[in-house]
């Protein structure tokens, strides 16, 4: 049993309970997620299961597509709807609409975030949640840069309006509104998040837990799985020779192939089958060195 289950993560759940849940239906320990969405929010959280989670990283690695809810005139201690308000200002007048266009618009490309005090992001070798749930103050938050590679304007209202994002790994959207909503001159947080797509996977092929349960029971959720490969789609691909292929199942070193490849890492094919994830040689330039082999 080896696949993506594209799981649409409902709300109330963690990504380990995701996990926990589809190891039981399933009846495997080999299963991982690929990328931590919050309890409240909702949407598309690839599970991977048997083989698939040495693709984990390479997953958790694609971009991701969110539909957020920004709520001008209050900020929360956790930047969303589930914290405490720390800051208000009356919204006395709605921000335009080219307004809101032209600060999106400043976000868009490689920027800089500081992580939410509740974060998982480890401060000298505590999570910033648990300095938050002290009362205390790390020593400094560690900015990180991120990319905005789409961002629009999808509905407004009063004090709120809504917003389509694409963005990189280590994208916190709640941080994301925050500093909109700055920009435009209020203190704001999160209302809402749906995550809608993750690499190739989209809600349109999501699976929810429902759907899982009704195949367990008619034996069919190996159909529910999408192959390994589709999770690697966003790496180049170089096929092999059956001799090459031997090689390559043994997780031998390769001679650097004549094809100038886009990634590094890439995908390594036979016919069709996956049978490994290569990286050139960091110190052989003429040679490409195994990261994950797949076993037949």
């Amino acid at each position: 049993m080896n696949g993506i289950l594209p799981l649409w993560k409902p709300s109330g759940m963690t990504s380990h309970d995701c996990v926990m849940k589809i190891r039981k239906l399933f009846h495997t320990k080999k299963v991982g997620h690929t990328g931590t969405l919050d309890p409240e929010v909702v949407g598309v959280l690839p599970i991977c299961i048997g083989q698939a989670t040495k693709i984990v990283p390479f997953l958790t690695n694609t971009t991701k597509t969110y539909v957020a809810t920004v709520k001008l005139g209050s900020a929360t201690d956790t930047e969303d709807a589930t914290g405490t308000i720390i800051e208000e200002k009356k919204v006395s007048k709605s921000p335009a609409r080219d307004e809101i266009l032209h600060v999106l618009n400043n976000f868009k490309g490689m920027i800089t975030q500081i992580p939410p005090m509740y974060s998982a992001v480890k401060v000298n070798g505590k999570k910033l949640y648990e300095y938050a749930r002290m009362g205390k103050v790390p020593p400094e938050r560690p900015k990180r840069n991120i990319t905005i590679y789409e961002i629009e304007l999808l509905s407004k209202e009063m004090d709120t309006f809504q917003i389509r994002v694409v963005c990189s790994k280590g994208t916190y959207i709640r941080t994301l509104c925050v500093d909109i909503g700055k920009a435009l001159g209020y203190p704001a947080h999160m209302q809402d998040l749906v995550r809608t797509e993750t690499g190739t996977f989209t809600k349109k092929n999501s699976i929810t837990f429902d759907m899982i349960e009704e195949a367990v029971v008619a034996g069919r959720q190996d159909d529910l799985l999408a192959p390994i490969v589709s999770g690697l789609s966003h790496l180049d691909t170089l096929h092999v020779d059956g001799q090459t292929k031997e090689r390559v199942l043994y997780g031998q070193k390769l001679s650097k192939p004549d094809k100038i490849m886009q990634t590094d890492p890439f995908v390594v094919m036979h016919n069709g089958q996956l049978l490994a994830i290569y990286q050139n040689h960091p110190e052989n330039e003429e040679q490409i060195k195994p990261v994950r082999v797949f076993s037949e």
